[in-house]
């Protein structure tokens, strides 16, 4: 049986929700990724910078815009010692300017994924899954990169079992 880990960037704190800004005390894409592991099992690994991000949602947008644009690795605040024991990876982000965040770039390019599967997921609030596909097979193009899915923030609480089904049809 394939061995599973699900690494996942979330961001708690103000987020944009349904057109108005609202704290959050856990990220949309950490609830998502706890879905998947009750669902299917699994390691959570939560992807992290070292550098936090601003509090304000909007200077948020603007710092990550720039990474974008810069192409900038942010470092992590911690690795895995080893990806070579999971066969299957589901990967997690809020989908920021059609892309995950810079610190998911961070994270694919430590490691060999050649010869593994990696099962996007992103949560958004109108951009789906954006360019985010093409961003991940370029840094991992050994990699085999699924489809992925895409759940609106504002619904993560209540998409437990249209993520079920979903991670269950991926492994």
């Amino acid at each position: 049986m394939a061995k599973i880990l699900i690494a996942y960037y979330s961001r708690k704190g103000q987020n944009y929700v349904n057109g108005s800004i609202k704290n959050l005390a856990k990220g949309n894409t950490e609830i998502v990724a706890e879905f998947i592991q009750k669902a299917v099992g699994g390691e959570l690994f939560e992807i992290d910078t070292v550098k936090n991000y601003p509090v304000d949602y909007t200077e948020c947008t603007n710092v990550a815009k720039d990474e974008l644009r810069q192409k900038a690795r942010p470092e992590l605040k911690k690795y895995l010692p080893n990806i070579d024991e999971y066969d299957e990876i589901f990967l997690g982000y809020p989908c920021w300017w059609g892309a995950p965040p810079m610190a998911v770039a961070t994270f694919l390019e430590k490691y060999n994924f050649g010869g593994k599967k990696i099962i996007p997921f992103s949560t958004h609030e109108g951009s789906g899954l954006g360019g985010s596909i093409g961003f991940i097979k370029k840094i991992v193009p050994t990699a085999e990169v699924v489809n992925g899915l895409a759940i609106h923030g504002a619904e993560a609480k209540n998409s437990e079992a249209e993520v079920a089904n979903w991670a269950k049809k991926n492994i």
